[in-house]
């Protein structure tokens, strides 16, 4: 729902309730959304490391002195 669609959805319905019950509401919202926190939080959290090692096939047999001299031999090449 966009930021204009819960603003239509709140002069529509819920300004014309009273203090009491927007109260009553705002409650109801706030207690689902920390339960969906609280589990959101329990779901795993990735690690940085879990990347260590990932395509590594890519390099294998490429000699790593060899391909920055190659790399700086094309900036050279280039013109300006």
């Amino acid at each position: 729902m966009s930021a204009s669609g819960a603003a239509a959805i709140y002069e529509e319905h819920i300004k014309s309730l009273a203090p009491e019950e927007r109260l009553e509401l705002l409650a109801l919202i706030a207690r689902e959304l920390a339960a969906e926190g609280v589990a959101s939080a329990s779901k795993p959290r990735h690690s940085i490391l879990e990347l260590d090692g990932l395509g590594k096939e890519i390099w294998e047999g490429v000699d790593a002195q060899e391909y920055v001299n190659a790399l700086r031999d094309e900036w050279e090449e280039r013109p300006s």
